[in-house]
C-alpha cells in the first residue's frame, strides 16, 4: 500500500526542499505587500505568526536534515510537526482564530 519507509523518508524530504523556497517567498512578498497596503510589514496577525512556525520548524527539519543527518523516525516527526502546523495555518486560523487573515467563521 505504501513505500518503504527509506522512500518515503526521501520523499518528504524532497516535497519540503521543494516547498521550502516558495514558503519563503510567499512569506517575503506578502510582508511587502502588507507595507504597500497597510505601512507595515509585519503586524503578528495569527496568519502571519502561524506562516512563521510553519518556516521555522521547516526550517528546522531541513537544518537537521542536512547538518546532523536526520532521517527515519525522528525526521518523520519533524515533518509531522510541520504538517499539522500547516494545517493550523491554513484551516485553524480562518475556523478558531481571528485577525485581518481570517475568512472562514461566524
Amino acid at each position: 500500500l505504501f513505500p518503504n519507509s527509506k522512500m518515503l523518508d526521501e520523499l518528504v524530504y524532497k516535497a519540503i526542499i521543494w516547498g521550502f523556497p516558495f514558503l519563503t517567498a510567499g512569506i517575503i512578498t506578502g510582508a511587502a505587500w502588507a507595507n504597500y497596503a497597510w505601512g507595515t510589514y509585519w503586524s503578528w496577525d495569527p496568519k502571519e505568526t502561524w506562516s512563521l512556525i510553519v518556516w521555522l520548524v521547516y526550517a528546522a527539519f531541513l537544518h537537521a536534515r542536512i547538518t546532523r543527518g536526520w532521517h527515519g523516525k525522528r525526521a518523520a516527526i519533524l515533518s509531522i510537526v510541520g504538517f499539522l502546523a500547516t494545517i493550523m495555518c491554513y484551516l485553524g486560523v480562518n475556523l478558531v482564530l481571528s485577525g485581518l487573515h481570517s475568512y472562514g467563521g461566524s
